[in-house]
């Protein structure tokens, strides 16, 4: 069964997308099956890895309305071992399209049970709202993944998400943890950068990954040729930082695998 990973912040720019590209990308390099859900309306992962939008492509909007299995919306991509769930701007309209729906924030974990046994990480890239795809998507979730902006007002919001996830837990999916906080945008040339590093470390302890997402030029143009970075340019800084927080969280669920055995006796 596959682990179930989010990518989520409601604050927007800190770096969800690029993260949920290239830790898909980098865990696929490690030789494992791995499935993107594009879950943001504005479809920045589709584009980001080459897929192009087409009013005949189903997308995640198909699969949350139960009009399309999820199994004919997956799309292989060019970078070996990822594939991804689609997303366009119809997706705007599923927050009124399921206001009333019955099992409206189980839509997302119902379709993924489908074909988590197909691999070993499912990434989710959430939009950046407090909203009915966010809440699916951590309601399917094992775990969060929450980059932050080395920026001046980085703590800001991030106690209405943590209001979220633990309302999710107490109401939903009590299981669902937090797989770490991410510090992107990095630059340790300035002063404010590593002020507010200290500050998230200090804030959040151990939940801090150890690995920082530098801020550079080779990472942000990756996108605008539809590929990784992993695949535009191997031997970047940025290519090498996801590399490493790929293995962070292989090591991540290493550890808590031998936890939850011993939890279960």
């Amino acid at each position: 069964m596959a682990r179930v990973i989010s990518i989520a912040n409601q604050k927007g720019g800190v770096g969800k997308t690029t993260t949920a590209i290239n830790l898909a990308a980098a865990l696929a390099a490690s030789e494992l099956q791995v499935l993107l859900v594009d879950s943001d309306p504005q479809g920045n992962s589709t584009t980001g890895l080459g897929i192009e939008k087409s009013a005949e492509r189903n997308t995640l909007y198909q699969v949350l309305l139960r009009e399309a299995p999820i199994t004919d919306v997956i799309v292989p991509t060019e970078f070996e071992g990822l594939s991804i769930v689609p997303a366009d701007q119809n997706l705007v309209a599923t927050n009124l399209d399921l206001v009333d729906a019955q099992e409206r924030e189980i839509r997302l974990t119902s379709a993924l049970e489908q074909v988590s046994s197909r691999y070993e990480y499912i990434l989710i890239d959430c939009p950046p709202a407090l909203d009915l795809l966010t809440l699916n998507a951590l309601v399917a979730s094992d775990a969060v993944l929450i980059p932050i902006q080395c920026e001046f007002f980085a703590l800001e919001g991030i106690s209405q998400l943590m209001d979220t996830v633990d309302r999710v837990k107490e109401s939903f999916n009590p299981d669902l943890v937090v797989e770490g906080v991410l510090l992107t945008m990095y630059d340790d040339r300035t002063n404010l950068t590593r002020q507010v590093e200290a500050d998230l470390r200090d804030f959040f302890g151990s939940e801090v990954f150890k690995t920082v997402i530098p801020r550079t030029i080779r990472l942000a143009e990756a996108p605008s040729f539809g590929k990784p970075i992993l695949s535009y340019d191997p031997r970047s800084r940025g290519a090498e930082a996801y590399i490493q927080l790929a293995k962070e969280v292989l090591a991540h669920e290493q550890r808590s695998k031998p936890e939850s055995a011993q939890s279960a006796r």
